[in-house]
């Protein structure tokens, strides 16, 4: 969700996922753009094209930049850190190193002094009152309080058996240690900053990208789905005309096909006429409960918005004619607390879709004037 990460990254209050989609979001735009040109071919539509467009003007540095920088696996919230990969910043690795690895780092600090000064005993040692410091026997002690390592050892501490001495550098090192894994996550924040600012300098290419993205999974998944389930490319045109012939209600299709495997039985509707008539503009639709009388009302209203949003729809044909608005008063409830009833509701909600309505208009009632006489019911229908 490329339009997401990038609000949460413009408002700071973005992760090192939402680099992380960006990142995605950009590969995934260049491999769409490279499948499109290789469909270019066939003659893209406009609409195609200009997603094409879009999409190939991602910027390709960014998406790099940022691969190089994050880890394989991802935080949730920045400040847990660890989020940037490794050898990506040698002061980050540095820092991690003494983080993690203090004692190899000492090690190798005991034996570089071991090796200078010739005293094989040499250690590096730490308490909570010296802090860390170079232990050595008496014997070998005067070694290091005479030139030329009276320079580097600083006497701490005598003791019976053994002397103390400290290092500029062991004195360094340990200050580095300590702040270590407070440095680091600075250091990983920063880097989060400076990718952040570097994804926002391209975010109007990148929202663009994003729109495309959109758009391009709004055709491909209607594509797909026109596919999987048999749909037909409807007539849309400026005439009065709604004819479908074995129509199918797309969401109870796909529950009985994921149910029981059961087929759909397709049903015809045919309001309006071809040429100058008018034809019937009217259907009162009657049947007995469960007779699928909701099912054929709202799987017309449902074909029409399919066609007009530029879809193909569930029908073995369809001609319809540009519907201007689409009403739809559906189930029984009251507004006791105004005064009024089931029917008075209905009767209120009828009356603004009359004053509304015009001859372009598809109306879809499902019941009315219920709790009234059969006869005022059907004369209200």
């Amino acid at each position: 969700d490329l339009a997401r990460a990038l609000a949460r990254l413009a408002l700071t209050r973005g992760g090192p996922r939402d680099l992380g989609a960006v990142r995605d979001a950009i590969a995934s735009a260049r491999a769409l753009a490279a499948h499109l040109a290789r469909a270019a071919g066939l003659g893209l539509p406009l609409e195609l094209d200009a997603v094409a467009t879009r999409l190939r003007s991602v910027p390709e540095d960014v998406e790099q930049i940022i691969d190089a920088a994050l880890a394989d696996e991802l935080p949730l919230n920045k400040r847990d850190g660890g989020f940037i990969r490794d050898r990506f910043d040698g002061d980050l690795d540095e820092h991690r190193k003494l983080r993690d690895g203090s004692r190899q780092v000492i090690a190798g600090l005991q034996t570089r002094y071991a090796e200078a000064t010739g005293i094989k005993s040499l250690k590096v040692r730490h308490n909570n009152v010296l802090g860390y410091f170079v232990e050595v026997t008496a014997t070998n002690a005067g070694a290091l309080s005479k030139p030329p390592h009276v320079e580097m050892f600083v006497h701490r501490q005598t003791l019976a058996n053994v002397m103390r001495f400290s290092t500029l550098e062991l004195g360094e090192l340990e200050a580095r240690i300590t702040t270590a894994a407070d440095r680091s996550l600075a250091l990983e924040l920063d880097i989060f900053a400076r990718l952040t600012e570097r994804v926002l300098a391209e975010q109007d290419s990148l929202a663009a990208a994003s729109a495309g993205l959109a758009e391009l999974d709004h055709h491909a998944g209607l594509a797909e789905l026109a596919v999987e389930q048999n749909y037909v490319r409807p007539k849309v045109d400026e005439s009065p005309v709604f004819t479908i012939v074995e129509g199918r209600h797309p969401m109870v299709e796909q529950t009985l096909a994921r149910g029981d495997g059961a087929n759909f039985v397709g049903n015809d509707c045919r309001l309006g006429a071809e040429g100058k008539g008018i034809g019937t503009r009217i259907l009162v639709v009657t049947g007995p409960n469960m007779a699928g009388k909701s099912t054929f009302l709202r799987q017309n209203a449902l074909i029409v918005v399919l066609a007009q949003l530029g879809s193909f729809v569930p029908a073995k044909s369809a001609h319809i004619g540009i519907v201007d608005r689409l009403f739809s008063r559906v189930g029984a409830a009251d507004d006791l607390a105004r005064g009024r009833s089931t029917f008075m509701v209905e009767m209120v909600e009828t009356a603004a879709i009359l004053n509304l309505a015009t001859e372009r208009s598809f109306v879809v009632l499902d019941e009315i004037g219920r709790g009234t006489a059969t006869f005022d019911g059907l004369s209200i229908a």
